[in-house]
């Protein structure tokens, strides 16, 4: 079992995976590269209607999970059980009755029939007990309130209470609708995400890690407390093609948090700058959690805008992390690595500047109009044709050769977009042939292969929270119960802008205690964000700041999964772990409030170049004032005074209320002053 599996192993609640060999890992293979395939057709050729598209990628999650989860810890994890392989092929005879009776089903709608009404129960049943499986019980525990709330909820007093749905009402809505199992967040996952995903797993596959490890290790490895810099470094660059915060740890920690414990740092500061680093993948781009291709959708808006909106705010999220480091290691006197064994980044670049490559062509078919999936097929195919292409250059004797191969490439790479689907899978068969002719050339399809297959697995726990999640929108949907809550915040907001975002946030951080990022967004953005956007909060700016703080739920404790999957790296207390990340990330909370206060910080309503200026520049001091005060670290160790000052002049400059701009950066000269002279007058006497 490799290192991320166990790890995964140490911190999963109930996820633990079985470990198969012979038949049944090659059976359970076939079928991940299958669901793989299959979702790659579906991108390029659209053979199904939504609804069944969305039914079968269900399907797909539903059988994998049955084979690679057991129904508890203690099951023996070398076989899959009868019981398993039952309900792995009763999840696809579910769904193919959406395939086989897809007419009859809209023509019947709101009226089902009593086998419809069996299908419905059996499929969310199984959804349920697929999540309980792989994400644990709080989730399910959560949805099933709301299902019994749909069921019940006329039996509640007062405002509470809806007008009451029969059984048949709530099985239709969310087995058969579009608005409930089969809903907007599994359409995103059968869609962008799976092949954003897929897309991740590629670059992982073709040394991506290992190349950003370089790059990290060359640029701060040597600088004051170089070790924890490459964790915030490695970690943003991977969070650029990961999007997924556990799974950010469980790879870059696996070297990241050895390395700054060698280097002085604590296993649980370890496990915290490794925590904080690697949640902030979700909200940098340009492949984002799948929580934003969710919003993407919900909005109605292309994918861009959301990125545009993340940029500056994902950048804050890494200054701080970086910030909070530097100071530690300044407090506690933390060297970095020595020169001469940081690897050359340059060289490392210029060795495998191909796996870059797809991420630029990501980046600028997003910023130029091409749909998400149009654009992830493309990084797909220009990913598959460079790592081909990089292996049959490798063989080529002849240096002239190689560059007419490679200007060759390059010229297919350059046309990739006008060509279409079928003389790209045309370049890519020829590509495939030769690498079986040369040397080295089968291991790189085998690596292409296991990226299918690993793409398919990564994409279970994303995919059963997208459809588990369709409960809370069906029944919130159905019943109407999410204008209780925000009416509520529309209450408090008539006196305070300030308490109702406080609350939003509040109810942000307690979810994500217990759920995943997706359905803590999915709950959060339909209850309070529409009440944000009443009380004056731009549409984009309140669904961003749901989402910023349902990431940062996913560092505080007592459920805190970054936490616990760094705990299973650095041997540490997750406890601890979460605790020491929040206080790293405390900097990071204040960027969600400037970005409501002023927009210009998402770049939203066409702002100047000088209000973006200004707005980052305020940020950049606030972070930098809250993180000293909560390490007590600048160029010498604070005061309690200074503490307290410093604090309170980056309160002010996020306060944004009149004169308190002024006032914070008044307080922030005379901290910034007292601070060098004070530390200026020791100097001279330590001498």
């Amino acid at each position: 079992m490799s290192a991320p599996e166990q790890a995964q192993e140490a911190f999963s609640e109930h996820g633990v995976q079985r470990r198969l060999g012979g038949t049944a890992l090659l059976v359970l293979s076939a079928i991940a590269l299958t669901f793989s395939i299959y979702q790659l057709v579906v991108a390029a050729f659209h053979p199904f209607s939504s609804l069944v598209t969305r039914a079968f990628h269900v399907g797909f999650l539903l059988a994998l999970t049955f084979l690679l989860y057991p129904a508890y810890k203690q099951a023996k994890l070398s076989k899959v059980g009868a019981g398993d392989t039952v309900l792995a092929l009763a999840a696809f005879a579910l769904v193919s009755y959406q395939w086989l009776f897809e007419g009859d089903l809209i023509q019947r709608a709101g009226d089902p029939t009593t086998l419809d009404l069996v299908v419905g129960t059996a499929l969310v049943v199984l959804v349920f007990e697929a999540s309980r499986r792989i994400l644990g019980l709080a989730l399910p525990l959560v949805c099933a309130t709301f299902l019994l709330y749909g069921l019940f909820g006329q039996y509640l007093p007062g405002d509470l209470a809806h007008r009451g749905y029969a059984f048949s009402q709530i099985v239709d809505q969310l087995g058969f609708g579009t608005e409930g199992i089969f809903g907007i967040p599994t359409m995103v996952s059968a869609t962008f995400i799976f092949l954003f995903i897929l897309f991740g797993s590629f670059l992982e596959h073709a040394g991506m890690i290992n190349l950003f490890n370089s790059i990290a290790l060359g640029f701060v490895g040597h600088t004051r407390g170089g070790a924890a810099k490459v964790s915030v470094v490695s970690s943003a660059l991977m969070g650029t093609i990961s999007g997924s915060g556990v799974a950010n740890v469980l790879t870059t920690g696996q070297f990241t948090i050895p390395l700054m414990k060698r280097f002085g740092y604590s296993g649980t500061f370890a496990g915290a700058v490794e925590a904080t680093s690697s949640m902030g993948g979700q909200i940098m781009p340009p492949v984002m959690g799948a929580v934003a291709f969710i919003m993407a959708e919900n909005l109605n808006v292309p994918y861009a805008e959301i990125v545009k909106a993340a940029a500056i705010p994902a950048i804050l999220y890494y200054v701080t992390a970086f910030w909070m480091v530097h100071l530690e290691a300044g407090r506690k006197q933390l060297l970095g690595l020595p020169k001469d064994q940081c690897p050359n980044p340059w060289r490392a670049m210029r060795e495998q500047w191909y796996l870059i490559l797809p991420l630029a062509a990501l980046v600028f078919m997003l910023f130029n109009g091409f749909t998400p999936m149009y654009s992830g097929m493309t990084g797909l195919a220009l990913t598959a044709i460079l790592i081909l292409g990089a292996t049959v250059a490798a063989r080529l004797s002849a240096m002239a050769f190689r560059y007419v191969f490679w200007i060759a490439i390059g010229l297919a790479c350059a046309t990739l977009v006008e060509w279409g689907v079928y003389p790209v899978l045309a370049v890519i068969g020829v590509l495939m042939v030769l690498c079986l002719s040369v040397k080295g050339g089968r291991h790189t399809l085998k690596i292409l292969r296991d990226s299918l297959i690993d793409g398919a697995k990564q994409a279970l726990p994303v995919g059963m929270a997208c459809a588990i999640v369709g409960v809370i929108i069906g029944v919130l949907t159905l019943t109407g119960a999410a204008s209780n809550f925000a009416g509520f915040i529309l209450k408090v907001g008539e006196n305070s802008l300030f308490l109702s975002l406080f609350l939003t946030m509040l109810v942000c951080l307690v979810l994500g205690m217990g759920i995943p990022t997706i359905p803590n967004y999915i709950i959060t953005s339909a209850i309070a964000a529409p009440a944000l956007l009443q009380l004056g909060v731009p549409l984009i700016v309140s669904h961003m700041f749901v989402f910023y703080f349902g990431i940062m739920a996913d560092l505080t404790p007592p459920v805190a999964l970054a936490a616990f999957a760094a705990s299973s790296i650095a041997k540490e207390s997750p406890m601890k772990i979460g605790f020491k990340a929040v206080s790293i990330a405390i900097a990071g909370f204040v960027v969600p409030y400037m970005a409501v206060y002023d927009n210009a910080l998402m770049l939203q309503g066409d702002p100047s170049v000088l209000a973006v200026a200004y707005i980052v520049g305020k940020a950049l001091l606030a972070i930098g004032l809250w993180g000293a005060a909560a390490i007590g670290y600048l160029r010498a160790p604070l005061a309690w005074w200074e503490r307290i000052l410093a604090a309170t002049g980056a309160f002010m400059l996020v306060a944004a209320i009149p004169l308190t701009d002024e006032i914070g950066f008044a307080i922030c000269a005379a901290f910034l002053a007292s601070h060098w002279l004070r530390t200026r007058r020791k100097k001279p006497a330590g001498a």
